[in-house]
Order: structure tokens, then sequence, then C-alpha cells
């Protein structure tokens, strides 16, 4: 059952091809390879489209870079007071552990594969 739902939500995605992924050229992560992995983990609560607002995780569309709960989702009060930016390394150690590195976030879902994360990161920033 959770296979036709992960498949049903992935359909309606934008198609990665619209998305031009590109491999990411530093050491970091393959961006193609992530996009797979966003698309079977991800997907289903966040949205990625210009402009679309997520019900369920914000839209993470420019996501590295830009500061931690800034874009008009209701975010918990504790990434609200994070401070956070989202660089690379702290979208790393968020995704090993989102509790640990900001206990109160409502982000409940790791990627707990350090090779996984790397290439779901170089995807989120090939999202601009």
């Amino acid at each position: 059952m959770m296979r036709i739902i992960l498949a049903i939500l992935a359909a309606s995605a934008l198609p990665l091809s619209a998305m031009a992924v590109e491999a990411n050229a530093d050491a970091g992560g393959d961006a193609a390879t992530g996009a797979t992995i966003f698309n079977a983990r991800c997907i289903a609560c966040h949205v990625i489209g210009a402009g679309q607002k997520g019900l369920l995780a914000p839209n993470l569309r420019g996501l590295v870079g830009r500061k931690a709960a800034v874009t008009g989702f209701s975010y918990s009060s504790a990434l609200k007071a994070s401070g956070l930016t989202w660089t690379k390394a702290n979208l790393e150690t968020f995704l090993a552990a989102p509790g640990k590195m900001v206990p109160g976030t409502r982000m409940v879902i790791n990627i707990g594969d350090a090779h996984q994360r790397a290439d779901v990161i170089a995807y989120l920033a090939t999202l601009k």
C-alpha cells in the first residue's frame, strides 16, 4: 500500500528532466542519485516547485544558502529560534539527526547513510 502511495506522489511531482538535474562536480555527492533518493524518501512531505506551498513540510527550492524557517511555512518554534543558515555542512548534520541538531523540530525523518545524505544535499543545491 505504501509503495502505491509513494508512486502516486512521485508521479504527481515535477518531472526530474524538467529540473535539469546534473551531477555535482565536487566530491559532496551526486545530484542525479540524490534526486532519486529525494523522490523516494522526501517528496511525500516536501515540495520543490517554484511557488508551491507545502502542506506537511516546507518547499525546499532554494534551500541551500538560505536562513532556516523564513519561507512562509508554519515552522516549529525550535527551528525559528535556531538561527541556522542551510549550508551544506548544516544540512549534513541536520539530515543525519534533525532532533539532535534542533531539539523540538518537527522534522523526524533522517537519512542515516552518509553517501545518501551527500547525494540529497547535492540535489537540493541544484534547486534554485
